[in-house]
């Protein structure tokens, strides 16, 4: 049984409760006969991967919907082979490079040559190009940059790329001057309201206005937890209430507890117990910079405003080296290490 995010995900442009002015923006580029290059950015739970697939189904039809998924390998310099999961139809690639770690250059170079070297055989197909669309492209290291700006160049009467990120600011220049950049904007409070009533209609509920206002305050303007955020609440209690308390996702609650404990105790002894919570985040998936950035709000709240530009200044530092890293578990106990120092000197100073 799909999630109701999944399952009442819009298909086609004409479906899009919000962003009005950029639907048609996005109209008239896929009526067009010539697709431009496209870096589609934004925060996530904006909506960026539904308006791309709602972009391939305007294109090439309902036919853009139907998915496989199959495993690539892929081989290194080093004889190293590499496992990629690759969704396509006829028409279209979608591929997540980063995936392959500091090997998605290679990722990039093999996949998308050949995928630019065929030409589009379906008779029935309104455009004579394949799209590749590259999730997560600021992930992406330098080097697979350039390869994607030479592959770019090279391959341009056969494919086009669409690149799907958080932020423009770790696409070089290169890379941004070949694409048509598209703005996604977070959705404001009330249309992700409006979203979720339209949901809850489909579903048969109903939601009281003070607690959908609540989720969408909860969730940060993102539309995806949102959604997931509403579907638990209903889960775990239907009727809904007024005051009814919107449930958090369990690893926030957690790195909650993480931030509260170096505030309270800054010793060796705490900083290996903190590790070691920190160890149970990363076995369950959560992504290292969001742990950071996660535990960096929870302790910039729980300080004195003098020390907040420093703790800023370190969480940007740490995050830098979990991009250029490894092992994420070093870099985020090395933050954790540098706030308990300042923290604790911090304390000392204090008459």
């Amino acid at each position: 049984m799909a999630l109701w995010v999944e399952k009442h995900r819009p298909a086609a442009l004409d479906k899009l409760s919000f962003h009005s002015g950029l639907t048609e923006h996005l109209k008239q580029l896929a009526s067009s006969g010539d697709l431009p290059h496209l870096l589609v950015y934004g925060p996530t739970g904006a909506g960026k991967r539904t308006r791309i697939a709602a972009v391939l189904r305007e294109i090439y039809g309902p036919s853009a919907e139907k998915l496989k998924v199959s495993q690539r390998v892929f081989e290194t310099p080093s004889r190293r082979k590499l496992d990629i999961n690759i969704i396509s139809s006829n028409y279209h690639i979608e591929v997540n490079p980063s995936d392959a770690g500091i090997y998605d250059r290679v990722v990039i170079q093999d996949l998308i040559k050949e995928i630019a070297q065929t030409q589009q055989v379906a008779a029935s197909s309104a455009r004579k190009f394949k799209i590749v669309v590259i999730h997560e492209a600021d992930a992406l290291s330098r080097d697979a940059q350039h390869a994607l700006r030479r592959t770019m160049e090279k391959y341009m009467g056969n494919m086009r790329v669409i690149l799907c990120s958080t932020s423009t600011g770790k696409i070089i220049g290169p890379v941004q001057s070949r694409c048509l950049l598209v703005r996604v904007a977070a959705p404001s409070v009330d249309e992700v309201v409006d979203v979720m009533n339209i949901v809850a209609k489909k579903e048969g509920i109903s939601i009281p206005p003070s607690f959908a206002a609540q989720i969408a305050s909860g969730s940060q303007r993102n539309l995806h937890r949102a959604l997931l955020m509403l579907e638990a609440s209903y889960v775990r209690q239907y009727p809904f209430a007024e005051a009814q308390d919107v449930l958090l996702p369990e690893w926030e609650e957690y790195i909650k507890v993480i931030a509260a404990a170096a505030l309270k105790q800054q010793t060796p002894a705490q900083l290996l117990a903190i590790r070691k919570q920190l160890y149970e985040l990363l076995t369950h998936c959560i992504p290292p910079p969001t742990i950071l950035k996660g535990i960096a709000m929870q302790l910039i709240d729980g300080v004195e405003e003098e020390l907040k530009a420093e703790i800023v200044h370190q969480a940007a530092f740490y995050e830098h080296r979990l991009q250029n890293g490894q092992k994420a578990i070093v870099h985020l106990e090395a933050f954790m290490a540098k706030f308990m120092s300042i923290y604790k000197r911090h304390l000392m100073e204090l008459p």
